[in-house]
């Protein structure tokens, strides 16, 4: 039988892990969420099917998997008072709470894992970074089918790197839509009109994607593939690494990784 699954907190990313369980074949009826706003509450239950309530401990009681998906700030009010039974695994998307504010505030007996997925996942194309104290082959397995249903996941081997990951994939989206951004201002700083210099940017950034996921070849060969000797593509390749390209995007993400430690080490203290 289907693990039943309960949601504290019913947003988009909750939304987005629901739709792709129940895609999957997961029963609704196994499916619970706790979400205080009413309006939020009829529509999970129009798209979704799943029995929504305004109370988080009603919402837990029987569920073998706990998926805590409210905002970082509201974190220990929203699970102050639950009673869950030993051995019930809490998997937490809220970024920055670590597992030690966790544990202080549900206790020794959950099962507890840390994750951090990326906005993709409301399209089932996210990956979610996982971290947990004790990952058992079964714990593992019980995470995933829940973060699945999201994209694909990795595991890391520490605590902290999950502050890289929220660097380079929780973060990484708004990378790659500022790079169609910064292109499609150059195409129409070259002359296109900017509708057209829109679409060849956004399009390109689609098609590369796609031949990234696709491909055999890892990216450093494809960007090899489309760098003629002496051509076009050489001239703008050389240009970045001469101007620090790489560097700057290593220093970027070095201070997202510094600001997520710095606001795990803020929400541990609440």
């Amino acid at each position: 039988m289907s693990d039943s699954i309960a949601f504290i907190g019913g947003g988009q990313m909750a939304a987005a892990l629901i739709g792709g369980l129940l895609k999957a074949g997961h029963p609704a009826a196994r499916v619970t969420v706790a979400e205080p706003d009413a309006s939020r509450a009829k529509l999970l239950h129009d798209q979704f099917g799943v029995m929504v309530k305004t109370s988080a401990s009603e919402t837990v009681a029987g569920a073998q998997i706990v998926v805590l998906a409210v905002k970082p700030q509201v974190m220990n009010e929203a699970v102050r008072g639950l009673k869950l039974a030993a051995g019930t695994t809490v998997i937490s998307i809220a970024a920055g709470v670590r597992l030690a504010s966790l544990r202080r505030w549900l206790g020794p007996t959950p099962l507890l894992v840390r994750c951090m997925p990326n906005t993709p996942a409301l399209l089932g194309a996210g990956i979610t970074g996982l971290y947990a104290e004790t990952p058992s082959p079964a714990l593992r397995a019980q995470a995933e089918s829940v973060l699945h249903a999201a994209g694909e996941c990795v595991w890391v081997t520490a605590e902290a790197q999950l502050d890289a990951v929220t660097a380079l994939s929780g973060s990484g989206p708004a990378y790659y839509f500022w790079l169609t951004e910064a292109l499609r201002e150059a195409g129409a700083a070259l002359g296109l009109d900017k509708a057209t210099a829109a679409k060849l940017a956004r399009q390109t950034f689609i098609g590369a994607a796609r031949m990234a996921e696709h491909s055999v070849d890892d990216v450093s060969q494809l960007r090899v593939n489309v760098t003629s000797k002496g051509g076009t593509t050489e001239a703008a390749v050389n240009h970045l690494d001469t101007a620090g390209g790489r560097a700057l995007f290593a220093q970027a993400l070095a201070a997202a990784n510094r600001r997520a430690a710095e606001l795990g080490d803020t929400l541990e203290k609440t």
